[in-house]
């Protein structure tokens, strides 16, 4: 576990007014080892002493305060991942349109640096100001092809 993870997740909650509990940590410490964004059912299956209903609550708190980001898929369920400002890992995600899974993908810096770029004619051009991007790449998954 790194601390200074802890330590940019503990200020965050303060800066929302909330406390760091032990149920939340918990939930950072199952979505910091995790390679790719987590169903809840995924989640509470990594951490036994997590309960279902305090989970769901702490993960809108973690959420609100810009901890956790939640990634919406092609199925009923939201899965959910680190935000990227405290892992320091850009990322986007190939979803399935099929099965719902979602996994990280991260492209060479030249391609994202020509990436971003590009995101950010198309943004100038329609009056918006960016401050970051995220790309989702529907279609199947391997075992769903």
């Amino acid at each position: 576990m790194r601390t200074d993870l802890h330590t940019g997740v503990a200020d965050r909650l303060r800066e929302a007014d909330q406390r760091y509990t032990r149920g939340r940590r918990s939930l950072v410490d199952v979505l910091e080892e995790a390679t790719r964004p987590l169903t809840i059912q995924e989640i509470l299956a990594r951490d036994k002493a997590l309960a279902q209903s305090s989970a769901y609550r702490n993960l809108v708190i973690l959420e609100q305060a810009e901890v956790v980001h939640r990634v919406v898929g092609t199925d009923e369920f939201a899965r959910y991942e680190l935000a990227e400002h405290l892992t320091d890992h850009h990322h986007h995600h190939l979803i399935c349109s099929q099965c719902g899974q979602v996994a990280d993908f991260t492209v060479p810096p030249d391609v994202e640096e020509a990436l971003a770029g590009a995101l950010g004619r198309a943004a100038e051009v329609a009056g918006f100001v960016t401050q970051d991007h995220r790309l989702d790449l529907i279609g199947q998954c391997r075992r769903c092809a």
